[in-house]
């Protein structure tokens, strides 16, 4: 009975996580998708609406240390619900924006609000999982990210249209503030199933994670995929509507189809690791962040549409299979009051990568007039990406230390 009170748990925890994490996106993708009406009202140029995106990402990314080692600490329920109102009252207080320095400001702390859940719902999934599950329910979890994206736009689009940026913020913060009711009362309690009887508070010692090299050369690898990631989510609505004369109406249509691919690959991203790549996750990542520099290169080339978007989901296809592989491993390597701040160190390297990647297209377009430089910067960050990847080697554990 009792495992399988766990298993419900599991069950119901698992859900209403991938749904929080669909929440999460739908809320951050609206400001791209809101950046046309939004740089008309602030009359804002291209760099303006970069440094608005990057400030979220700069307050994201400084949380996702903290947040870890916070849900390593005291577990993850509390930091989850915490993360989730937070997030859900400054997305509102968006709609509240006066000038371009209160944008800013705004999404800076909206950044730092949303910032410890990741971390901590991977923490999550070490509690209710055991540890062989943990790298193919956490890459599950991850794939959550792209069903998001993916919704955001059917979703915010005809919200924009239909009630103006200001309250389409408004609603969506409201929904997500209710969410987080629901999460505290359908998840009382999350069973540390995965983990086994807590003798002692757990220790997170950073300092250990500092000194381990495969943290880093995974947080370098997640960096140069994530300027992608990041750049492509932010500013492909306003290329599509600018470069390619798209209205907001087809943008929204056109824009979530990449995301099908990227959730189909981030959902069993985890299973192939363990299942064809163990002890070989590096060929993984260098085959796949190469396959991501080829196709992004295509997919600029594109002359029509159609094409545009089927490369495009190559490209998301392919970065998805780095993202579960990255996330997934310290959850596979690290011990178990490690994996809050294992993973938010690395996943430190992705959203440092959504505050440069935004701003650095911004000035790009800004001075060259056009796309194409931005298209180059990625590339190059692609190839960043190959490099490093190949100086990884996973085949021993290191980053499990020896019991004394």
């Amino acid at each position: 009975m009792a495992e399988l009170s766990n298993r419900k748990t599991g069950i119901i925890a698992f859900v209403l996580l991938y749904v929080a994490y669909c929440i999460s996106y739908i809320d951050r993708a609206a400001i791209s998708l809101a950046l046309a009406q939004i740089g008309n009202d602030f009359n804002l140029q291209a760099a303006d609406l970069g440094i608005v995106i990057s400030a979220f990402f700069l307050g994201y990314a400084a949380m996702q240390v903290p947040g870890g080692w916070l849900s390593d600490r005291f577990g993850s329920k509390y930091v989850v619900i915490v993360t989730i109102v937070m997030w859900s009252i400054f997305t509102a207080f968006t709609s509240l924006a006066w000038s371009l320095t209160s944008l800013i400001a705004i999404r800076f702390i909206f950044g730092i609000a949303e910032g410890g859940f990741p971390p901590a719902s991977i923490r999550a999934i070490a509690e209710l999982f055991k540890k062989d599950s943990r790298p193919k329910m956490s890459a599950l979890l991850l794939s959550s990210n792209y069903a998001g994206s993916m919704i955001a736009p059917l979703i915010m689009a005809p919200l924009i249209l239909w009630l103006g940026w200001r309250h389409a913020f408004n609603t969506i913060g409201i929904a997500g503030v209710l969410f987080a009711v629901i999460y505290f009362v359908f998840v009382p309690h999350l069973a540390r199933i995965g983990m086994g009887p807590v003798t002692a508070k757990p220790r997170a010692p950073m300092r250990e994670l500092m000194k381990n090299p495969l943290l880093w050369q995974l947080m370098v690898v997640w960096f140069g995929l994530s300027c992608v990631n990041k750049g492509l989510d932010s500013w492909m609505p306003l290329y599509l509507l600018q470069q390619r004369g798209l209205d907001l109406k087809t943008v929204g249509v056109v824009a979530p189809i990449p995301f099908v691919m990227a959730t189909f690959a981030t959902a069993i991203g985890g299973w192939v690791m363990t299942t064809f790549f163990a002890e070989r996750e590096k060929y993984l990542l260098i085959g796949n962040s190469a396959l991501t520099g080829i196709f992004l290169y295509a997919m600029y080339k594109a002359e029509t549409i159609t094409v545009l978007i089927v490369y495009q989901s190559l490209v998301y296809f392919f970065k998805s299979f780095v993202l579960a592989a990255v996330i997934a491993l310290p959850t596979k390597l690290l011990r178990d009051d490690q994996i809050g701040s294992g993973v938010g160190m690395v996943n430190l390297g992705g959203q440092s990568a959504g505050f440069v990647a935004p701003a650095a297209i911004g000035f790009i377009v800004t001075g060259t007039g056009s796309f194409d430089a931005a298209f180059g910067f990625l590339v190059a960050m692609t190839a960043l990406s190959v490099v490093v990847a190949a100086t990884i080697n996973t085949a021993q554990p290191r980053l499990v230390p020896k019991p004394a």
